[in-house]
């Protein structure tokens, strides 16, 4: 698993991780947004009057109305990306990487704009009577490449597995597990039957039930999150100044937090962001190709779902966790071996009375080391002496969840038993299966869990967190399963849809016990792979966009 996961990590930094993607992705946004004359702004308040009904656009056929295709999409975004995602960026790339969230999400607009009118308009109808669009549509008949359409196609039915479907119920098992105590194959099991029944109800279904979830979830986490908020009003205006004081220079290291490099921000920002709001993706125009709006009219909707999902609410998640100061503290954890190395030498992160760190030029090596870049930290290779569970072994530190750990114990795997004995290092990694505890910074949905409980809201706060995980991270699973299984029609026909249904649920379950790093890194790479084909489609369809754009009547 160890191997697979290094796997990963080597296509993601040739993929996302590489100075190419971010460009691709945001130079996109930005070329429509200057070609097309700034739509984001300009049919703002149109896709408002539209989505509430004051704009009637109904006179095509279809099987959802422009607000359920709105939410249903929208269900498909807002998910772990905004709960879990958000945390996980600030536990990378500092709170600079904040701002290139929002930069990805302002010209997303555009890009989400562009790429739900063309789906809309080359969609189609199948044999059954459902109607079925996407990029896979738009780039056989608006390019006449079938087989480029057929490598999207596929590329999409892997992502919905490894992206909408993989981190949400991992995250939901994750703080179910750590709020409620509930086993992790046991909200597997039952999360993922109850994904069945709605998922053979196909789109209407789907749309019915998400139009419903998406305003309940909305109110559980909006009335937390300004709990929060009013609890640490006084640190709100310096959470902002963190976002923008080091946006071109990375973050610097806080607490337990180590530092970010300018790369490291902004890699992570672009890849959250695009990962919460999909813009460039190609899944939403899926979701909004059953509108019966007019092509255009629904592109316009559109636009509001990076503006939702990012620029509010991912907004939200991150002013909770960097004024509540979780970001940069150390928590009692269960150690991943992912996340876990043993480095040669003593580290230290603590300050002295003037606010300086002990020993700064460690500090610095150690960060170069967590952000993978030339260091002269060594990892260690070699035997630690144990005794009762505490290390004997001196000149070591460990690094845990890009930290350093602290009060850390050994167990004998799956057994409550101190460990004594000796354990086998080798390039940093424990040989031999034991259960480490200790203290580190945490991250993904579990940061967001520790945020919301601090302060008037206590343990209730992880509660919460909990159950507006499990609604968003859900509802996200449903709607990409429609994504999946429309893809899977694409290439495979109707028939291949059962199939496809019972493979994803399959994984669904499995996703709950697998560690949860290597299950954000294939979300990583299939995100990327999928993004790169419509990017290039969309470019090419350039001037048939303009021209559709230029027709459009501003409500």
């Amino acid at each position: 698993m160890e191997q697979f996961n290094n796997f990963l990590i080597l296509l993601d930094s040739n993929l996302s991780g590489s100075w190419w993607f971010p460009a691709l992705l945001i130079g996109t946004g930005i070329f429509f947004t200057i070609y097309l004359g700034f739509p984001q702004f300009k049919y703002f308040n149109s896709a408002f009057k539209i989505v509430s009904g004051k704009t009637k656009s109904t006179d095509q056929d279809g099987e959802t109305t422009g607000f359920q295709a709105l939410t249903t999409a929208m269900s498909g975004a807002v998910g772990t990306g905004n709960i879990g995602g958000v945390a996980l960026a600030i536990w990378t790339g500092g709170p600079a990487a904040i701002f290139w969230m929002w930069i990805t999400a302002i010209f997303g607009m555009t890009t989400k704009y562009v790429e739900v009118t063309l789906g809309h308009k080359y969609r189609t109808k199948l044999s059954d009577g459902s109607i079925s669009g996407g990029p896979m549509y738009y780039i056989e008949q608006g390019l006449n490449m079938k087989w480029v359409a057929i490598l999207f196609a596929f590329l999409m039915m892997i992502t919905a597995i490894g992206s909408g479907n993989m981190p949400q119920i991992n995250n939901i098992a994750l703080v179910m597990n750590t709020e409620f105590s509930v086993p992790k194959l046991f909200t597997g099991l039952f999360l993922g039957a109850l994904l069945w029944i709605i998922i053979i109800g196909g789109i209407k279904r789907i749309a019915s039930v998400a139009s419903k979830i998406i305003p309940i979830m909305g109110l559980i986490y909006f009335g937390g999150a300004l709990i929060i908020l009013a609890e640490n009003y006084q640190n709100i205006i310096p959470s902002f100044n963190a976002i923008f004081a080091q946006v071109f220079t990375g973050s610097a290291a806080v607490g337990g937090f180590l530092g970010a490099s300018f790369a490291m921000s902004l890699k992570y920002g672009v890849a959250r962001g695009l990962y919460s709001n999909e813009a460039g993706q190609g899944s939403s125009p899926i979701a909004h190709a059953s509108s019966k709006n007019k092509s255009i009219d629904q592109g316009v909707v559109s636009i509001l779902e990076p503006f939702i999902d990012t620029i509010v609410v991912c907004s939200v998640t991150a002013l909770v966790i960097l004024s509540s100061g979780v970001w940069t503290q150390k928590f009692d954890t269960n150690f991943s071996k992912t996340d876990m190395v043993i480095l040669e030498g003593t580290y230290s992160d603590e300050k002295n009375i003037d606010g300086d760190y002990l020993y700064p030029k460690q500090i610095n090596e150690l960060n170069s080391y967590v952000q993978s870049l030339d260091s002269d930290v060594k990892e260690f290779s070699g035997e630690l002496t144990v005794q009762d569970g505490n290390l004997i072994t001196q000149n070591i530190t460990i690094l845990h969840s890009r930290s350093i750990a602290e009060d850390v114990t050994i167990s004998g795997q799956n057994d409550s038993n101190l460990f004594t004995g000796i354990l086998n290092v080798d390039n940093g990694k424990i040989i031999e299966s034991v259960d480490i505890q200790g203290k580190s910074l945490v991250s993904s949905a579990e940061l967001t869990a520790k945020a919301f409980s601090q302060g008037i809201m206590g343990q209730y706060g992880g509660k919460l967190v909990a159950i507006a995980l499990l609604l968003f991270a859900f509802s996200t699973s449903i709607t990409w399963c429609y994504y999946g299984d429309r893809s899977t029609a694409y290439i495979f026909g109707e028939k291949g849809v059962i199939w496809y249904r019972n493979f994803y649920v399959l994984c669904f379950v499995l996703a709950a016990v697998i560690d949860t790093t290597i299950v954000w890194n294939i979300a990583y790479v299939v995100v990327a792979l999928v993004s790169i084909p419509n990017l290039i489609a969309m470019f090419v369809l350039r001037k048939e966009m303009k021209s559709l754009s230029d027709n459009f009547e501003v409500k």
